[in-house]
Order: structure tokens, then sequence, then C-alpha cells
């Protein structure tokens, strides 16, 4: 019997030894095959830089953004086992079944709080615990950081304290005056496969709420338009409008803003583009009024796989899509971005002063993809598919470098062009991991359109240190190396 029972020893020691051999083995496969897909990124990241300085204007807004633990400031209650969508939160309660919705999904939102003592409140109490920290935040302040890091000269639209003024990096032009008061954003993040309560978050993201009283009213508009005609931009960003999702406006003052963003993206000369970053929109009225006033005057768009998937819905069937799939399949991303690059330039057909569509990138936790029309102004679109890509593990893992150690391949090793039956299937190159190719889509005149689109892995980060600002970074990085 004792034979017997050293013999299962033996084995089992033995099947544990080659499990772990097994297992080190996979491991080197897989650091390797990374290794490769960032050689080859970075490769095609260094065959173009930005050798002059080109001008780029950004508007709109600034904001004191407050990061903070998710989970440290939101004590899980019973209350959020039945999870809800509340377009705007009033009260404690609803912060936290709205929290619960967008948590359990992974999925990235902003809301806006009308319940002024309730926001005061949490941020009070955020503020106070140790690990919160305070940063310069909005869209148009981290687009303009970026812009300014990869050689451009910056222009920005945005109405701060002197205070906040001070952290930006020198360099960056601010227009738009002074306020007594920054409006703070309340950053609630959290890690991949992060427990609260009986949810797991299935990726890294944060949700954001805020309380605004400049960035709603585009306050420094004005002062930005006076000094646009001097500037010349050769491009022009609009940003930070999501800030006007479900703001007590008077009868018509938010249109009114809206005529004026528009008017002032009309006024742009013919050879400076102009580029919409989307974000998260609450509010189907809102969204409805950005394509009306403001797709349909700008050259190129920016976005992540949620905020497609609400202005494709929005756009093909009226409505919105809170939560997306926080992966979407490559297929999918396409044939949305075809069909929205489509509704935009008919849409436009009849529009006065509109301009064509020629580019679009979305950025997903997986890849990047980007879409231009063949002979327009926009250049270098696979290194800019490649930064972008780069720039997303950089960012969010708070590193200059990227660590193979703190990054995975979650794109699947070949996609499809599309879901239909007869689309090509392209398999991932590990040693030329950007895969471009041509196609024809119908523009905003009805003539047929040769465009590009090039598709870029992401090595996600694994550690993430900071996912706000995430999309303002990798669309700023893209954009720079295509003026």
């Amino acid at each position: 019997m004792s034979y017997v029972v050293k013999a299962g020893t033996f084995i089992s020691i033995l099947v544990v030894f080659v499990s772990l051999f097994y297992r080190r083995q996979v491991d080197d496969v897989l650091k390797d095959r990374i290794n490769s897909v960032l050689e080859g990124l970075v490769q095609v990241e260094k065959q173009y830089s930005v050798n002059t300085r080109p001008r780029v204007a950004v508007g709109y807004g600034a904001c004191n953004d407050l990061f903070i633990d998710g989970k440290e400031l939101l004590k899980y209650d019973a209350v959020a086992e039945k999870p809800e969508h509340f377009n705007d939160i009033s009260s404690l309660e609803e912060l936290l079944k709205t929290y619960a919705y967008f948590f359990r999904h992974g999925a990235a939102a902003e809301r806006y709080i009308s319940n002024d003592t309730l926001f005061d409140t949490i941020v009070d109490i955020a503020s106070r615990i140790e690990s919160s920290h305070f940063a310069l935040g909005g869209n148009a302040p981290v687009m303009a950081k970026r812009f300014l890091m990869e050689g451009c000269e910056v222009l920005l639209a945005a109405k701060m304290t002197s205070k906040l003024q001070e952290s930006l990096p020198e360099g960056v032009k601010v227009v738009g005056g002074d306020t007594k008061k920054d409006d703070i954003h309340l950053i609630l993040e959290y890690k991949a496969d992060e427990e609260w309560g009986i949810y797991r978050s299935p990726r890294a993201n944060r949700f954001i709420v805020h309380n605004d009283d400049n960035n709603p009213l585009v306050s420094s508009l004005e002062e930005f338009g006076n000094l646009l005609k001097q500037f010349n931009p050769n491009l022009l960003v609009v940003s930070g409008l999501q800030m006007m999702d479900n703001y007590p406006y008077s009868e018509g003052v938010r249109e009114q803003r809206l005529t004026k963003i528009r008017d002032q993206m009309i006024s742009q000369s013919p050879n400076t583009r102009i580029h919409f970053e989307m974000a998260s929109f609450a509010e189907a009225e809102l969204l409805h009024h950005l394509t009306q006033y403001i797709t349909p005057f700008a050259d190129s768009l920016g976005m992540n796989e949620q905020e497609l998937a609400n202005l494709y819905n929005i756009m093909l069937y009226g409505n919105i899509s809170f939560v997306s799939d926080s992966n979407p399949r490559v297929a999918t991303v396409l044939d949305q971005m075809r069909e929205v690059f489509h509704l935009i330039s008919e849409s436009a057909v009849n529009m006065e002063n509109s301009r064509q569509l020629t580019r679009f990138h979305v950025h997903t936790l997986a890849y990047q993809a980007i879409l231009t029309v063949k002979d327009s102004p926009w250049k270098n679109s696979k290194a800019a598919a490649a930064k972008a890509s780069l720039t997303a593990n950089r960012h969010v893992c708070g590193s200059k470098e990227v660590d193979i150690e703190k990054a995975k391949l979650i794109m699947d090793d070949s996609f499809s062009t599309s879901v239909a039956a007869d689309s090509k299937r392209v398999p991932l190159n590990v040693e030329n991991p950007v895969s471009c190719w041509d196609e024809e889509l119908t523009g905003s005149s009805g003539t047929r359109l040769a465009i590009e689109i090039c598709v870029a892995p992401v090595l996600v980060c694994t550690e993430a240190y900071q996912t706000a600002g995430g999309g303002d970074n990798i669309s700023s990085a893209g954009l720079s190396l295509q003026i």
C-alpha cells in the first residue's frame, strides 16, 4: 500500500511540475507575441513624426477633476440590486442604481447631478478620502495637453480660475476669461474584475458625475471666436458638448448656443479641418441636435464603441443605446462606422455650408479603427492607428513606455471586415500588426468615395493607473500625425 501511496504522490508532484512547465511555455509564447506586436506598432509609429508645428484650436471648457476609487466612495447598498438608468441624478439612491447600471457592464458614463446639496456633499466626502486627488480635467484641456506634447501650437477655449490654469503646461494659450469657481467633475474609477456587491466589472472604466455651471453654457465661446481668425488653426477641435446634457436651460437657450458653435465651425477657412470629439450622452434630444448642428459641419469624428452605438441608434432608429458591448467585434464596429458615415454624408447634402466627412476614428478597448477618404488632406492613417493604440496603453498604465508584463491582447487572431457573409477575413500579423485596406463608400454628393480603413490592435493595460481622459489622449495622438 505504501508503494501505491508513494507512486500516487510522485505522479501528483509530476503533474504539478508538468503543468507549471506547460504554463510557463504558454506564458513565454504569449509574451513573445505581445512583444512582436509592440515592436511592430512602434516601428509604424516612428515612420512619421510632426515635423512642423501645426496650429490646433481646442474648445470648449475645463474642470477640476476629483479622482476616487468608486468602491471607496460608494458603499454598496441593497438598492443597487435593481440597477436603473437616470438621465440626471437627484438622490443617493438614484446615484447607486445608476452606478450599478454601468459598473456591471464596464461601460463609461457621465451624468449630471441636479441636486446641488447632494453633489457638494459627496465631493466633500470624496476630497477627504486619502487616496483621492484633484487634477486638471475636461475634454478640451486634456486634448490640448496631448497636442502640445505631440509638438503642436495650441489655443484652448476654457473659462477657469487662475489657480487651475497654472496646472496647464507652459505653451498652451488659454482664452475664455476667468471664473471665481471651477466646475468639479467627480470621477469614480474601477478596475477590471473588481467586485462591488453582487457585481463584477468586465473591464476597467470610470463613472463621472458633475454639477457644472460654466461648461453647459459654453461660456468661453465668444472670446475664443475673437481670436480664431488671428490664430488661423490647421485644426479646430469641438469637444465637451456632453456638458449640455440635462442642464436646466431656459427655453431655447441650448439651441442658441449650439447654433453659435455651428456658426463658429462654418466661419472657419476651408483650409482649417474640423474634428468633433463625441462623449457619453444621456439625452436623446441633445444627441439629435448634434446631428443637426455639429456633425454635418465636421471633417472628422472621434468616439469610443459605446458612443458609436449611440450615434448609430439615434440616426437610424431615433433612440439611444445607454450600454453596448464593451468589447465589440471588429466587423460590427466597421459596419456601424460605414452606416454612420453614409447617414452623415446623406444628411449634409442639403445643408448649406456643410462639410464632407473625410475621417472617422473609433477607439475601443481591444483595437483602433480609422477610416479616411483617400486623396483628402488626412495623411498617415496607418501610423496614426499605431500611435493611437500605443497611447491607449501608455495613458491607462501611466507610463511613457509599454511594459509587456502589464499588457495583454484581447483582439482575435483574425477579424472579418463586415458581418456580411461575403466579407473578407484579415489575419493579425504580429510583426506587421496594423492592417489597412481600400474600399468605396457613398459621399454627400452621391458619388462613390475611395476610402482607406486601418485597424490596429491595442496592448490592453492590465494594471490601470487612470482610465479617465483615455479617449481624449488617444484621439489627439492619432490626429497629431494626420493634420
